[in-house]
């Protein structure tokens, strides 16, 4: 399984976003966002999925980015437009 964390423009977005994977079946969590990632409400789901093969489908409006956590840094699935 591979950890993705992503990240949110308000924290409504991440608790429906967190259902969402639940739903999945995946593992998910609601978190503080690392400090090393940016986000506007603080809040991020960290998630475990074997394997994002269409990251659209995850996209919903408030999502703000979406990371895959590689070792100690991260590499950047998605990111919305401005």
């Amino acid at each position: 399984m591979r950890q993705y964390i992503a990240t949110f423009f308000s924290h409504f977005g991440a608790v429906r976003f967190q259902h969402l994977c639940v739903e999945r079946g995946w593992q998910a969590q609601l978190r503080p966002v690392p400090r090393s990632l940016s986000s506007s409400c603080g809040t991020c789901v960290v998630f475990q999925a074997a394997a994002l093969e269409d990251a659209e489908s995850l996209q919903t409006p408030e999502l703000e980015q979406l990371v895959l956590q590689c070792g100690d840094g991260y590499e950047v699935v998605y990111t919305a437009a401005e």
